[in-house]
């Protein structure tokens, strides 16, 4: 029971930390794709990148102009996750520059 609440709130163990630091160090001439089948370049091509990345949420307190907020709002349910997407993308944006 203890694994899926820390799963469940995000935190790794330090296993699980040692494991991916291991992992990102290693060149990928070492990674062993033998058990793994070949692909065709025809068979990636209606391939969605990011289709099961869900990132961990984080609640937070954030001060937003009161008019900002009714102008999500009243566009509908899904406000927060519309300002996620907005900020999502400015910060993509950023990260390629």
């Amino acid at each position: 029971m203890r694994k899926a609440i820390k799963r469940a709130s995000g935190k790794l163990t330090a296993r699980q930390a040692t494991e991916l630091k291991a992992l990102q160090a290693m060149p990928d001439k070492q990674i062993d794709y033998s058990d793994t089948p070949s692909a065709k370049p025809e068979e990636w091509r209606g391939a969605t990148v990011g289709k099961f990345y869900r990132p961990i949420k984080q609640q937070l307190t954030l001060r937003i102009d009161a008019d900002v907020v009714d102008w999500f709002k009243n566009q509908g349910r899904g406000y927060q996750t519309r300002i996620n997407e907005l900020l999502r993308d400015v910060m993509m944006k950023e990260v390629k520059h």
